[in-house]
């Protein structure tokens, strides 16, 4: 092989080592990302479940008052 050719592959193969890092680094924010939404969407369920809880409690409530005037 030539010096020119031997030159070309090390330059490939450094920046496929480069790119495959920068993909490595990228699949574990998507991991990260991923799990972060996931406790968000838990999260927003426990604060839906929460306010339908003292909606009823509220409803119930009103209609306590109502049926005592």
């Amino acid at each position: 092989m030539g010096d020119d050719v031997t030159a070309l592959l090390l330059a490939i193969a450094r920046e496929n080592a480069e790119l495959r890092q920068q993909l490595a680094l990228a699949q574990d924010m998507l991991m990260e990302t991923a799990i972060d939404a996931g406790n968000l969407h838990a999260l927003t369920e426990a604060v839906q479940a929460e306010r339908d809880a003292w909606r009823e409690e509220a409803e119930r409530l009103s209609g306590r008052r109502k049926h005592f005037a």
